[in-house]
């Protein structure tokens, strides 16, 4: 368990490079002479010590640095001379879209959207523009690429690929019905499409890869099959893949899970504020790309559910206070708990 050296002998991924790889000779010979020694996988200690410098720029790691597919998406906006031009071509330009609602005393407008239970159609839609975005937007110096992502030498059905597969860019709705299907069909949640995108931008970060047409879909498989593992009790096991993609082997997803993991540098833990960040930033390019999220008025049946949130809230602050003042706890002085339960049954409806 201890030993430097791993017991176990894999073959690690294999590289290809293209005319205008980003990586260095160095980086090769290094490659090549861990296949020699046979040593794999990353012994733990040496994962242990990761570099807090680096930490702080990588998204899929630290709450504060900015999403990649939010920096990308904003590199299609069109640059304005002044913001008077800017409101002109928003009136030309935007005249037919649907006003946002708004609410008012006589009618709340929810969206059925939150960080804890997102919606799943629209987070679904929303995480395939992020990945448009990285396909569109990709570096033009081109990157490492690896065999296990490469849809043509690891097809996923029998049709033949065409030959300029790695130069078409998907669309939007091509990429949205790969991950609708899967999500569909496995039964995921939509907390794991948004733990899939951390996964992918790590895999970015950590391997050097870029997400291009000819990959794409193997890295979004890769990415939800870890993710399901990952975020859900009941996890979807690599056989059952195998039934929603027919062509696809059992031995061809394990082998693509545990490179991808190899490649994750088994960095598989997602911490809360870093998922809240993808959260609010895929509302947000949502909202930047017009795709809003369905605003339904506040009904009787959603109110009550409330109200009863509200009193349950009212009587476990008056609870606490009574408990308090048994306990000789004058009246006036109250404990956090008491006070946090107190703010939080003042709420209105529509904060709570």
């Amino acid at each position: 368990m201890g030993s430097t050296t791993s017991c176990c002998v894999s073959a690690s991924p294999k590289l290809r490079r293209n005319t205008h790889s980003r990586l260095e000779s160095c980086h090769q010979e290094s490659e090549l002479s861990r296949e020699e020694t046979g040593c794999n996988l990353q012994h733990i200690s040496d994962r242990e010590n990761v570099d807090e410098f680096n930490m702080e720029f990588n998204p899929s790691d630290h709450p504060r640095a900015s999403t990649m597919f939010l920096s990308k998406s904003q590199n299609d906006e069109v640059p304005f001379r002044n913001l008077h031009e800017k409101r002109k071509s928003l009136f030309i330009n935007n005249h037919g879209t649907l006003r946002r609602k708004y609410s008012s005393c006589s009618t709340i407008f929810l969206d059925d959207n939150t960080v804890s239970q997102p919606n799943l159609k629209y987070t679904i839609k929303c995480v395939a523009l992020a990945i448009y975005y990285h396909i569109k937007n990709r570096d033009t110096d081109g990157g490492m690429l690896l065999d296990i992502f490469d849809e043509k030498l690891h097809p996923l059905s029998k049709s033949d690929v065409p030959p300029d597969y790695d130069q078409q860019d998907p669309e939007q709705r091509q990429i949205y019905r790969f991950v609708r299907t899967l999500f569909s069909s496995a039964q995921l949640t939509a907390e794991c499409a948004i733990v899939a995108l951390v996964y992918l931008e790590r895999l970015m970060t950590y391997a050097e890869i870029d997400v291009a047409p000819g990959n794409w879909k193997r890295i979004v498989l890769a990415a939800i099959l870890l993710a399901s593992k990952v975020w859900d009790d009941q996890a979807v096991w690599n056989v059952d893949y195998c039934q929603i993609l027919k062509d696809i082997t059992v031995e061809d997803m394990n082998e693509l899970e545990r490179q991808f993991l190899e490649l994750l540098q088994f960095n598989i833990n997602v911490p809360s504020s870093v998922y809240a960040k993808y959260y609010f930033d895929l509302r947000s390019l949502a909202e930047s790309n017009n795709l809003s999220f369905p605003l339904e008025p506040l009904g009787r049946d959603k109110a009550q559910k409330l109200e009863a949130i509200s009193r349950l809230c009212d009587d476990s602050a008056s609870t606490q206070r009574w408990n308090e003042r048994e306990k000789g706890v004058p009246w006036f002085v109250s404990s956090p708990v008491a006070e946090e339960n107190d703010r939080t049954s003042k709420l209105p409806l529509a904060a709570a």
